[in-house]
């Protein structure tokens, strides 16, 4: 108990200490931050005299102390992400992010007030000190600051105006100087942040938040000359002499939009390809795919291979650019590799010491011990690939399985989120799925509370990566369960399940599976919600199913053909061209369906996306074209055979009406008596 106790306390004292270690909170959260931070670092005397007392706990204050470390290890995600995050980001989504805080508060403030201060030999200053800091606790969570508006809705128009459409130079520089974006090292700092939320959420908001920085930094680059630029996008020229010198009236030309990595929205020095035909900085996509990811970054589909083309003809641009505007020519990468940081690998050496230790914890036949260890490492292996790489194979993957049955919701739930950051890893995924993860996840999908149920759908995606693992999930049940939470999960889980029923759904016979557990009656839900935001995947979902039979037969019963052609007419690229798609897949077994959407005029509408759309949208548009015009000529050619037809009856029908004549209705000729006087 002795031990146990001293443990705990340590362990309490190294996540404050943990905290105290950070800094430079971003600017829209920085005040709560702060306080948050500083009442945290003040429990740490407690923490030091609870190590210190002789007598054992009671039961129920170590029952309190473990949830209070376990709030204090949600407050330092919290915090870590107030240091490091984007500020972009903490703007737009405040909401969100003060939910997050208030609920940390909460924890904090119930954990504190279960611990039983009169039972522990403890100082009385200290005992007033944590009252203090527990009063100030209740007061923040009851406390509402209001927000920036103006600079909410400076961000907010900017989003919503289209990139060709020139923006507000006020506006511009209001954000970047109440952001403080007004340094190139503040900038750069931004992206990567954004960067690194692209594999949290790889949807539309982040990929517009980065059009919204793009758009802030062309201003900096343009509009402020004494910017700090970093060697190689200066605004430096040259005197006779050929010395470096700056010029005050020359402004930092503007970077070419093909010649920024779309990850780290700097000058490429050494453009690749990638197999989606995307083209990024080596260094970034290196790092982006040593993080465990095998998605391209912009357009989200799953790379075929990590083979990395060199672009000779883009960094020839990109060398005469830099030439003619006297900049410094980019170093190639392979001249210039980066060495590894001493500090981080400290930090990564000091968090892979506390793994084994975990292990133990996961094996203990306490459930708070258990609840503790699968937390700690949820957060470790979120950390960084390194983490995840060093947990496997320390053997915490069996442990973890073995959680998923438990009946305790929290530790579910932290075990199924450890299994999801350790399947970032492609090494990893085969030894979940070998010790035989997936039925336990498809349980947690099924019966777990609403955030394991998703975070098991994202698991679930992220080892459906593996072909052989599509046919394991599906035969597994996973799909009446993924459909159940498409339909009744949070924005996030639904867009968690669609994720994984379009990946499991490429192989064939998942399709069937996902049409009798009634996916498409809910699909189409989700496309005629009004503001339900998820049209993107469902159509998606959609087109890939309308290739099977049975799916193609679902989306004929359900009436679909009209909500189709509206998107056809009016939806974003890739919805119009998904839209084309399931009518293309429809059209090929009823041309019935072809008949509605020519009545509904989609002629018009199919001829612009053939001239506009993208490539896949323009091929479906003109197969749809093509039909629709064979169509039309089969549909003329009936209507003539039926008038000729037509015509050859009546023809037919005159002809024996003349034949039936009497004799006695014929017109008759009178005839003259010979004998008659002519007059």
């Amino acid at each position: 108990m002795e031990e146990g106790r001293a443990t705990l306390a340590q362990s309490l004292i190294d996540a404050v200490n943990e905290i105290a270690s950070m800094s430079g909170y971003r600017t829209p959260v920085k005040k709560h931050y702060c306080n948050l931070a500083r009442r945290v670092k003040l429990l740490t005397p407690l923490f030091e005299e609870i190590k210190d007392v002789k007598e054992p706990l009671p039961e129920e204050t170590t029952a309190a102390l473990l949830s209070l470390r376990e709030a204090i290890l949600s407050a330092k995600e919290l915090l870590r992400f107030g240091c490091e995050g984007s500020k972009i980001y903490l703007v737009l989504e405040r909401d969100q992010i003060m939910k997050n805080f208030y609920e940390v508060t909460e924890k904090l403030e119930q954990a504190l007030s279960r611990i039983h201060y009169e039972k522990l030999d403890i100082a009385d200053e200290v005992k007033e000190q944590v009252e203090l800091i527990l009063a100030q606790f209740r007061r923040a969570k009851e406390r509402i600051d209001p927000p920036d508006v103006q600079l909410y809705d400076d961000l907010s128009s900017l989003r919503g105006k289209s990139h060709d459409v020139a923006a507000d130079p006020a506006v511009l520089r209001r954000l970047a100087e109440k952001l403080q974006l007004m340094k190139i090292s503040h900038l750069k700092q931004e992206s990567m942040a954004l960067y690194e939320m692209v594999s949290d959420d790889p949807g539309e908001i982040i990929e517009k938040m980065t059009m919204l920085l793009k758009r802030i930094k062309d201003f900096v680059l343009t509009e402020s000359p004494d910017v700090d630029l970093p060697a190689g996008e200066n605004s430096l020229s040259r005197d006779d002499s050929g010395k470096a010198s700056r010029d005050g009236n020359h402004k930092a030309p503007v970077i070419p939009e093909d010649f920024r990595c779309p990850i780290s929205l700097e000058l490429m020095r050494d453009p690749v390809i990638v197999s989606t035909g995307q083209t990024y900085d080596r260094s970034s996509i290196e790092k982006w795919l040593e993080a465990g990811h095998r998605t391209c970054p912009k357009t989200q589909q799953t790379l075929n291979n990590t083979v990395l083309t060199p672009n000779f003809v883009l960094r020839s641009l990109i060398d005469q650019w830099c030439e003619a505007n006297r900049i410094e020519l980019p170093k190639d990468a392979s001249t210039s590799q980066s060495r590894p940081n001493r500090s981080t690998y400290a930090a990564s050496s000091a968090e892979c010491a506390k793994i084994e230790p975990l292990l133990n914890k996961l094996s203990s036949a306490s459930l708070e011990e258990q609840r503790s260890a699968a937390g700690e490492l949820r957060l470790l292996a979120k950390r960084n690939a390194d983490n995840r790489v060093a947990i496997a194979k320390a053997g915490a993957i069996p442990l973890l399985i073995r959680l998923l049955s438990t009946p305790d919701s929290r530790t579910q739930e932290h075990a199924v989120t450890a299994l999801l950051n350790l399947s970032i890893c492609d090494d990893n995924k085969g030894a979940i799925v070998s010790h035989g993860a997936v039925p336990g996840i498809v349980h947690v999908l099924k019966s777990g509370s609403m955030e394991s149920r998703e975070n098991a759908a994202a698991t679930l995606f992220s080892l459906s990566v593996v072909d052989e693992y599509k046919v394991t999930i599906g035969t597994a049940g996973a799909i009446p369960p993924l459909v159940n939470l498409l339909s009744e999960g949070t924005q996030r889980g639904k867009k968690d399940a669609a994720t994984a029923l379009f990946n499991l759904c490429i192989y064939q016979g998942n399709k069937g599976k996902a049409v009798r557990a009634r996916i498409i009656p809910t699909l189409m839900r989700l496309l005629t919600e009004p503001g339900g935001g998820m049209v993107d995947e469902a159509l998606a979902v959609l087109a890939i199913l309308a290739s099977h039979p049975d799916g193609r037969t679902a989306i004929g019963a359900a009436k679909a053909v009209p909500v189709l052609v509206e998107f056809i007419r009016s939806g974003s690229p890739r919805n119009r061209e998904n839209a084309a798609a399931v009518l293309v897949h429809l059209s090929s077994s009823d041309q019935h369906h072809l008949l509605e959407a020519q009545e509904l005029g989609v002629m018009d509408p199919l001829l612009d996306l053939a001239r506009n759309g993208t490539g896949r949208g323009k091929r479906k548009a003109v197969q749809l074209l093509e039909r629709l015009g064979q169509f039309i000529d089969q549909q003329q050619q009936q209507q003539q055979q039926q008038q000729q037809l037509q015509q050859q009856e009546e023809g037919d029908q005159g002809q024996n009406e003349t034949d039936a004549v009497p004799q006695s209705l014929e017109p008759q000729t009178p005839s003259i008596p010979e004998n008659a006087a002519l007059s």
